[in-house]
């Protein structure tokens, strides 16, 4: 039995701890992809492209109105946020740039390198006269945000991995189609 401060008005409390979440402890290896594609421009032009996060809407089936905060650009630490659709369902984002090295990779975390629950990254590589591009996807951490069970973070991934492959698509299309003008 706990100790009373003969002081102290408060009743002695056996405060339960916080529930769980049901996916705390889950191992995050397998929530991981990449995709690849090859597209008809240097590395250091893809890289401005996908660096300018106001284009993502552009080739993306998911993000939209993705703008950087005033003042911020692509740079480490800049900070934007974007409005993401998934099953008929739509919310904002905020995300950190956590690398921007010209030519080479650009990528963010998806509420903050600190905290973040989702890394997405381009790297780039020259090829021939042109480019293969990688963007990859890992999950960070468990949030209640991305459901409650496995199988609902299995779709999520899938859902993404769906999603970064028309992204690289159309944004092969989208380079080819503005070479030709």
């Amino acid at each position: 039995m706990p100790l009373l401060d003969p002081d102290s008005p408060e009743e002695p409390t056996n405060a339960a701890p916080p529930p769980q979440h049901p996916l705390d402890g889950l191992d995050l290896t397998p929530f991981t992809f990449s995709r690849r594609c090859w597209v008809d421009a240097a590395p250091d032009s893809v890289y401005r492209l996908i660096s300018d996060v106001s284009l993502i809407e552009t080739w993306s089936p998911s993000a939209a109105a993705v703008r950087y905060a005033p003042g911020d650009g692509p740079w480490a630490g800049a900070r934007f946020s974007g409005r993401n659709r998934r099953d008929g369902r739509e919310w904002v984002t905020d995300s950190e740039v956590v690398r921007a090295d010209l030519g080479v990779a650009f990528a963010f975390v998806v509420g903050g390198a600190e905290d973040g629950i989702v890394r997405w990254g381009w790297s780039l590589h020259e090829q021939g006269r042109g480019s293969i591009v990688r963007q990859s996807w890992q999950l960070l951490r468990i949030d209640p945000v991305l459901g409650d069970t496995r199988a609902d973070v299995e779709a999520l991934r899938d859902h993404m991995a769906d999603s970064a492959e028309s992204t690289l698509l159309a944004l092969a299309e989208w380079i080819a189609d503005h070479r030709t003008r």
